[in-house]
């Protein structure tokens, strides 16, 4: 059997074990992060990293799935952090972000280390054992009980931000304009040549044709396979969406633009996607659709006071 032969069953075994870890990953992430935006692409980063890493352990396979996947997102953010270190830029001060009621006590100043802050982490709000913290951080057990020590010591909460606003931008408008009004052709053209258009964790598609079969094309009438007997995702999710067409609306978050997408439902309108654009002027040079992240979905929906329904991680039925 070839190697590609086995792929299928090697990645249906990576579901199994590692999806149900789906959520404490992204919450991890979004301590580490402080910004649910990164903390997703950190996630989604760390899955495509281990399942990787796991092809090329050949059975070796980790004793403590949840510890292993921490290290792997742990390494990837200490390495993006050192990237950054090397590249010069203006020295701005961190701008403080709002947090939920229920991150209150996690919440870590910006001062704390990545190893310190990873620990505390790890510790106080996983409950991971002495051990399984320095397995998943590649230290030792005394390690980890300074860094705890020292971290603990800088604990604080951050002020909570004036409200954000700004100017719509034109393209965005003219995007929400013709998303309402239904018209694929008018979407299509405000996208560039060399647009990149994806939905996070589903597909990425280069150029307004590839873009307008696969991803918009389901960003406006996908509710009509939804709330059809072919509808291929899990139907306790997406019981009551009605076959009518989405509406979108701009809200500022967090220092950027954020499309929030409407769907119909028999008991009501409900958010189940959030779109992100990239704009070149009066084109959109890059489209990412989130669609299939639960987490952040559900986040985002209780930061902007919108009632939200989701719709899981698979863009396929499991049998």
């Amino acid at each position: 059997m070839t190697t590609q032969d086995a792929l299928p069953g090697a990645y249906r075994r990576f579901l199994e074990t590692y999806e149900p870890l789906r959520a404490d990953l992204y919450r991890y992430c979004r301590y580490l992060t402080r910004s649910p935006w990164d903390a997703e692409d950190l996630a989604q980063d760390a899955l495509a990293r281990a399942f990787v890493t796991l092809a090329q352990m050949h059975g070796g396979e980790p004793a403590n799935p949840r510890a292993w996947l921490f290290r792997v997102a742990s390494n990837l953010w200490i390495d993006q952090l050192r990237k950054r270190r090397d590249v010069p830029e203006a020295h701005e001060p961190p701008r403080p972000e709002p947090r939920a009621t229920r991150e209150a006590a996690g919440t870590l100043l910006v001062a704390l280390s990545p190893q310190e802050r990873a620990a505390v982490v790890l510790k106080d709000v996983f409950e991971l054992s002495l051990d399984e913290i320095a397995d998943a951080l590649a230290t030792t057990v005394g390690a980890v009980k300074a860094a705890l020590h020292r971290g603990r010591g800088k604990l604080a909460d951050d002020a909570a931000p004036a409200a954000e606003t700004a100017p719509v931008p034109a393209a965005l408008d003219a995007f929400c304009r013709a998303f309402n009004a239904g018209d694929l052709d008018a979407v299509t053209a405000l996208l560039l040549d060399s647009s990149c258009v994806q939905v996070v964790g589903a597909t990425t598609q280069y150029g307004p044709d590839a873009a307008r079969r696969t991803v918009l094309q389901g960003m406006l009438f996908g509710t009509r396979l939804m709330a059809s007997d072919k509808n291929p995702l899990d139907p306790r999710l997406t019981a009551g969406v009605l076959p009518e067409l989405p509406r979108v609306e701009a809200r500022f978050h967090r220092g950027r633009w954020v499309l929030v997408h409407w769907y119909k439902h028999a008991d009501g309108e409900y958010v189940r996607a959030f779109t992100t654009l990239e704009l070149d002027g009066d084109r959109v040079a890059g489209l990412a659709n989130y669609f299939y992240t639960s987490e952040l979905i559900e986040e985002l929906g209780q930061e902007l006071g919108v009632p939200t329904r989701t719709n899981g991680h698979l863009w396929w039925r499991v049998s």
